[in-house]
């Protein structure tokens, strides 16, 4: 096989990649005889009125492959393939049980799905302890809560089978380069999520896709031995001789273990203070806050692609940063939706936060995006759970200025820069849902991130007009962009300090940003776990 680096071609090119794959060989297409996708992308970048071109890397079978080869020997980007088998990420029997007790997870978001998927394929047998509920139970409570505002705080936005990103954009983009993300990959194609994920340089699942995703893995765990407890949530630890020895459910039930792996996700607020009070080593831990900004998914495609054929390239997105000098924080935007919503993502009453979601078509003509501000434990004197505090205030102040119903507060940017409110017409119809309601998402927000939030509005409607125009909506509050504190662990054995057997995973944990990062740092703290007990 000879390997295609950097194949440029113009995004609305109709050939076949055969074609284009023997033009650039220099070879008649007939001796052609295989073309397997590497790699896929998009540039989109039009510096200097460059057009809008697909990247691709390529594997291609041919006639004579030395032949070809030597003629384009200076050419660095033909190549002989590498050969790629996969990586072994276990090997056969590699688990053998010396204790009586069974792995237990908890939590069952991306880090406790891949951490159980692996203990299962390992022959672990890993009982998994999940506080919300399956995510088709789930979906119902979600959308109750979306169409009337009853909150369950069981099972909600945050917490149930598959996490927080269940709810989301499903991207599974990660800056990682680790050889493990292929497995990772692999295991959500075999669960039912599309093939082009396994090439796409911005893959994405999407809601409507990862629901059934999640149910799959499940069962896969389970074929293998192992165990999925909903509404089972874990309210204490236990400690013995420096070693974990057993967790207590639902505030009744023990269950003995050596080794837990605390996939808790970022919202498990009272865990956090549960874990503090058990004598866990955790610090606080920088995070950001801010709003939501919605436009129409048109303004954003013109705004990245031109006067491109939209119908013939994906949604667009985009990522935006500013560093507010007057404030000294950072300003970003944040889990870009295309094509998605703002969904209500509160789970603790009275408290009302926003997320942004889209499904895999990302068809829904909107664009939202978080616009956040840093804020960090020096805001809170450096109290561990200070930055928890500092979320329910703001969610609070979101709840209240919505009017006590879980309707969230909306501002236009123009009412937002101007210091007034009550504009209902906007350029896109919020989609957040119960509702929305004209309020000062200056008294939400705190005095420094609402300063910062209006510097950088107006430094990218300089840059991008019409980003920031009057008429743009703003739908508070976002406060859940990670996790608040860090549970401290050891960088090699990724077991908690001075808790041996206890491995802090994921989001929740402070060690992970994503569905990918996070399912990365599951198996690797299970890997980790495999190689000390043989």
């Amino acid at each position: 096989m000879i390997r295609i680096k950097n194949l440029r071609v113009p995004y609305d090119a109709a050939q076949p990649l055969a074609m284009l794959a023997a033009e650039r060989l220099s070879l008649p297409v007939q001796v052609v005889h295989g073309v397997f996708v590497v790699h896929k992308a998009l540039d989109a970048r039009r510096y200097r009125g460059a057009p809008i071109v697909r990247v691709y890397m390529l594997d291609v079978q041919v006639d004579d492959e030395r032949a070809v080869l030597r003629k384009h020997r200076k050419d660095k980007d033909i190549a002989p393939a590498p050969d790629e088998n996969p990586m072994e990420l276990l090997p056969p029997g590699i688990f053998t049980a010396r204790s009586a007790h069974r792995p237990v997870v908890v939590g069952f978001g991306p880090a406790g799905i891949f951490a159980a998927w692996v203990l299962a394929k390992a022959g672990a047998a890993p009982i998994v302890l999940e506080r919300g509920r399956d995510v088709d139970r789930r979906t119902q409570d979600v959308a109750v809560f979306w169409k009337t505002g009853r909150l369950d705080p069981l099972s909600n936005v945050q917490f149930g089978e598959g996490g927080a990103g269940t709810f989301s954009d499903g991207k599974l983009t990660a800056r990682s380069g680790d050889p493990r993300m292929r497995a990772i990959i692999e295991a959500f194609i075999a669960a039912g999520a599309p093939e082009e994920i396994r090439v796409l340089q911005k893959p994405h699942i999407g809601t409507d896709i990862l629901r059934t995703v999640v149910k799959n893995l499940r069962a896969e765990i389970i074929r293998c031995g192992g165990t999925v407890r909903f509404e089972t949530q874990v309210t204490g630890v236990e400690r013995k001789d420096g070693r974990i020895a057993a967790v207590v459910v639902n505030e009744a039930e023990l269950i003995p273990a050596d080794a837990v792996f605390l996939g808790i996700g970022h919202s498990a607020r009272d865990t956090y203070a549960m874990l503090r009070a058990a004598g866990l080593a955790m610090t606080a831990k920088p995070f950001a806050v801010g709003v939501r900004i919605e436009h129409p998914q048109a303004f954003i495609d013109r705004m990245q692609y031109g006067a491109a054929d939209y119908e013939l390239l994906p949604a667009a997105d985009y990522a935006l940063t500013y560093r507010d000098d007057a404030g000294g924080r950072g300003v970003y935007s944040f889990c870009m939706c295309p094509g998605g919503m703002v969904v209500a993502a509160a789970s603790e009453e009275g408290h009302l936060a926003t997320n942004g979601m889209s499904n895999y078509r990302r068809n829904s003509g909107t664009a939202n995006s978080a616009l956040l501000v840093q804020v960090s434990p020096a805001d809170w004197n450096g109290d561990v759970l200070g930055g928890i505090r500092l979320q329910r205030e703001l969610e609070r102040s979101a709840f209240r200025a919505g009017g006590g119903d879980y309707c969230a507060p909306v501002q236009s940017v123009g009412d937002f820069l101007a210091g007034r409110t009550g504009t209902r017409d906007f350029a896109v119809a919020p989609t957040y849902a119960p509702g929305v309601r004209p309020a000062d998402l200056h008294e939400v927000l705190p005095a420094f991130a609402a300063g910062a939030l209006a510097r950088a509005l107006v430094h990218w409607e300089h840059r991008i007009p019409g980003f920031g125009t009057a008429d743009i909506p703003l739908t508070g509050v976002e406060s859940r962009s990670s996790a608040p504190c860090r549970i401290l662990r050891d960088a090699r054995t990724m077991q908690a300090e001075g808790t041996a057997g206890l491995y802090p995973i994921g989001e929740g944990a402070g060690y992970a940003g994503g569905i990918m990062s996070a399912a990365l740092d599951g198996m690797k703290a299970v890997l980790a776990f495999l190689t000390q007990i043989q």
